[in-house]
């Protein structure tokens, strides 16, 4: 199975320093589950694929502790790493005649505020690999712990992209818009996109803890295209659903 797209925030890491909790250590949560989420940006079917997770990264060392912890509410710095799926016509008829996008990497990091019950960010990736545009995105979430095994959240998000990324996953040259209009019932023109605010939505998780190192991540998001990523030819519908269900093991090294 393919490895989908997907985004993931590396939680959270305190400006402030606080106690450690016990030596030197460097900790964080890897996953491993299925998503089923469009099979494109703009696509009407979905597929259902492998997906991956790295969350929570702290680290201490000597008095000083930086990450996730009890005390670790306030300003915060975070990195944020997030890959999208390769495009390709073979796998969607629909887009035959367009170019093939290369699976895409992007990197980057931005700032949070949290407190007990909440936590806001904002950050921003580049496109190392498949695409050379920036990227930004912006949400909140309501936290609620009904127990210590349980963690629940809901909160909107924004997304923003460049003219470059815009342009890569929903633009379509002149060859691209001959060939999709050789192939339906209506004339396609070229379409140039332009960066912006690209979607808005929602997004729910559901986190239960197994014990300290095990635990199970459910994660529902909907979004909705907007401005040129809307007005987009090879846009089917402006709706976009994603589920994914994740395992997840907390990996710690002491040094």
């Amino acid at each position: 199975m393919r490895i989908l797209a997907l985004p993931f925030l590396l939680v959270a890491t305190s400006v402030g320093a606080q106690e450690a909790p016990g030596g030197n250590y460097v900790s964080f949560e890897f996953g491993v589950g299925v998503q089923n989420a469009p099979s494109y940006f703009g696509a009407e079917d979905s597929d259902l694929a492998m997906s991956g997770a790295f969350l929570n990264p702290s680290l201490s060392i000597g008095s000083l502790a930086f990450g996730q912890g009890s005390d670790a509410y306030g300003l915060g710095a975070t990195g944020s790493f997030r890959i999208v799926n390769e495009r390709t016509a073979a796998a969607n008829l629909e887009l035959g005649g367009l170019a093939d996008i290369d699976m895409a990497i992007e990197v980057g990091g931005g700032l949070t505020y949290s407190t007990q019950n909440s936590e806001v960010f904002a950050v921003g990736r580049y496109g190392v690999v498949g695409h050379n545009g920036w990227v930004g995105e912006i949400g909140g979430d309501y936290i609620i712990q009904p127990s210590d095994h349980v963690e629940l959240r809901v909160g909107p998000r924004l997304f923003f992209g460049d003219d470059t990324y815009s342009n890569t996953y929903f633009g379509v040259d002149a060859a691209g818009a001959a060939s999709l209009t050789s192939s339906s019932d209506s004339v396609v023109d070229a379409f140039d996109a332009k960066g912006g605010l690209l979607s808005r939505g929602i997004e729910v998780s559901a986190e239960y803890s197994f014990n300290d190192n095990w635990g199970l991540v459910g994660t529902v998001n909907y979004d909705t295209l907007l401005n040129d990523a809307a007005k987009s030819p090879i846009v089917q519908t402006t709706d976009q659903l994603g589920v994914s269900l994740i395992v997840t093991r907390k990996v710690t090294w002491s040094f």
